[in-house]
Formats: structure tokens, sequence, C-alpha cells
């Protein structure tokens, strides 16, 4: 038996694990091959968590409007919980397309100046591909953060339901399956010219795991479906996002083999986490 505190301690945990797969950002002298497949199974994770997502919101929300066809729930729930579920891809997809519009391109000008300009053309695609790379880590970890908070909110839900054994379970499936996130969040960052800093690797980390503690110390307040299907369709559509600016940013610095093989492991290594957590009882 855990006690509340306990609980957001071990929510925290769960979370943090994401900073496990951050130093793959630190490598360095990578190969063209070698980061492109990085790339590539970064993406693949998270095609994975976009399937996961998806699936865990419709399912849920799904429910909700079958029940209210059959008579057995109220329709006001389950238009509710379909807007919740279509207002969240909305904001997910469209809220990181402004986002990046107005936020993510101020350093852009920077990169132009005369000394850089004085370097040469390669030097400036060097450049500009590792201001792309903080951006697209940063976004990553944004839609990651928003699917962590909806983990934490099962873990929450979880606890104050009464179903202590089965937070313990989602504590320790959602920890695992987070450490294979941060390979997600750090797959843009290998091998750029400059190797990221400790501060933004921190940074990264905690906008994409800390909404694991908020989203538990939260769930364990009230149980809400909206607010889960909500969350979840926010990562989803923010996921979306992101991964198709990777895989146009990949397939300049790779062939489509090495992306495709590369999205294969990722794939591969997101299900068979999620089967191990499955088997572990979650």
């Amino acid at each position: 038996m855990i006690d509340y505190w306990q609980l957001l301690v071990l929510g925290a945990i769960a979370g943090f694990t994401i900073f496990l797969g951050l130093p793959v950002a630190a490598l360095q002298n990578l190969s063209h091959k070698k980061k492109g497949f990085l790339n590539a199974f970064a993406l693949g994770i998270l095609v994975f968590l976009i399937i996961d997502v998806f699936s865990h919101g419709w399912e849920t929300a799904s429910t909700a409007a079958t029940d209210a066809a059959a008579g057995k729930g109220p329709v006001g729930i389950a238009v509710v919980d379909l807007a919740a579920l279509f207002g969240g891809i909305a904001i997910g997809l469209l809220g990181l397309m402004i986002y990046e519009s107005k936020f993510m391109t101020k350093s852009f000008p920077q990169i132009l100046s005369l000394e850089n300009l004085k370097e040469g053309d390669d030097h400036l695609h060097k450049l500009f591909h590792e201001a792309n790379a903080y951006k697209l880590a940063t976004m990553i970890a944004v839609g990651i953060g928003a699917h962590n908070f909806s983990e934490g909110l099962a873990i929450g839900q979880s606890y104050v339901a009464g179903e202590i054994g089965l937070a313990i379970i989602l504590i320790i499936g959602f920890g695992a399956h987070n450490a294979t996130e941060g390979f997600g969040i750090a797959g843009p960052l290998t091998g750029i010219l400059q190797r990221p800093n400790a501060k933004f690797l921190a940074k990264v980390g905690l906008i994409g795991g800390g909404p694991t503690f908020v989203g538990t110390m939260l769930g364990s307040l009230w149980i809400s479906d909206i607010a889960y299907i909500l969350f979840l369709s926010m990562a989803g559509g923010a996921l979306v996002y992101v991964s198709m600016l990777m895989y146009n940013s990949g397939r300049k610095h790779t062939t489509n083999n090495v992306m495709m093989i590369g999205i294969f492991v990722g794939l591969c290594a997101g299900f068979i986490t999620d089967l191990i957590v499955t088997l572990g009882g979650a």
C-alpha cells in the first residue's frame, strides 16, 4: 500500500525516466548514415506513440458515442467526448503550426550574419540544420509532454479509484516507456555542430517528462474522461506535426532505405515496450 505522497514521487520518477534516453543527443562525429538511422529510429517511436494515443483516445470517445446511440448513456457526454477528441487534435496539430511560425524561426536571421555568410554555404547549411534540430527537439518534447500528461492522469485516476495495484503497474510501465521517448527527443540532436548543453536537455526533459507528475497529481484529485481524451488527442495532433517535420528533414540527409529501416526498428521498439507493459498487467 502506498500513500498519496509516495504516489506523487513515483509519478515523478515515471516521468523523468525520459532523461535516460536524452544522452543520445551528445553523440558526435556520426556519419550521415548513422545519424539518419537515429533520426528515423526516433521517428518510428513517434509513429508508435501516434498509434497509441489515438487508439486510447478514440476507444474512450467511441465507447461513449456507442452507449449513447444504444440508449445506455447520455448523448451530452458522447458529444462532449467527441468534441474533446477532435478539438484536441486541432489544438495539437494547428497549435504547433502557429507556434512554429511565430516563435521558432527567430534564430534564423541571426544565422545570416556577415561572419556566417563568409564561412560559405556548407557552414550555413550546417547552422540551419542545427537550428532546425533544436526546434524539432523542442516540439517533440511538447507533443510527448501532452501524451505523458494523459498517462499521469491514468495513474492518478487509478489511485483515487482505489486500484492501487493498477496504479503501481502503470507507474512501472510508463516509466519504462518514457525512457524510449527520450530517444525520440534526442534523435534530431545527434551529430549537430555543437553538442547540446545540459541546460537545453534539462529543459526538454522537463517539458516531456514533467507532465507525468502534474497529471498524476491532478488525476488523483478527480476523474475526468474529457481531460483524458483531450490531452491524448492533443498529443496525437502534435506528434503528427513533428513527425512530418522529422521525415522531411531526415529525407534531406539520408536515403529512403535507411529511413524506412530506422522507422521499422523504432516502431518495433515501441510495440515491444508496450507489450511488456501489457504483459505486466497494465
